[in-house]
């Protein structure tokens, strides 16, 4: 089975901040988001997260590797998304599954108030090393 890997680039604006509490923010004019961290690192990765849970509700934007122009103290530079891989790690949202397990498990499983939602996900997460 093929996995998807798609790989987006965006340009993101850095700033130094004197009164906020993070040290920089950081713009994605891409898709119109904002963020912060408290070093250049930070702010990168952070943006990069951005964008990545941005991409679990939106569609995101072709890839953009146009710099903005540098204004006063700004850093520019480019960040490197990968939706499918954040995807993942980060969705939680839960989908009901129809399975078919032998019933005498079913009994054992429902006199011990197993929770086989729990065990099925914990099973999956060990077999996948996720």
């Amino acid at each position: 089975m093929s996995v998807k890997n798609r790989e987006y680039i965006y340009p993101v604006i850095i700033t130094p901040e004197k009164a906020e509490p993070h040290a920089f923010t950081v713009e994605i004019p891409d898709i119109d988001g904002m963020t912060e961290g408290n070093s250049v690192s930070e702010a990168l990765d952070m943006a990069i997260d951005f964008v990545g849970a941005y991409s679990l509700d939106n569609e995101l934007p072709p890839s953009n590797t146009n710099l903005p122009d540098r204004k006063d103290n700004q850093i520019i530079s480019l960040i490197q998304v990968h939706p499918d891989e954040y995807k993942r790690k980060h969705d939680n949202k839960v989908i009901k599954k129809t399975l078919s397990i032998p019933n005498y498990l079913n009994e054992l499983g429902k006199e011990q108030h197993i929770n086989f939602s729990e065990v099925l996900t914990e099973s999956l997460k060990k077999r996948l090393n996720v």
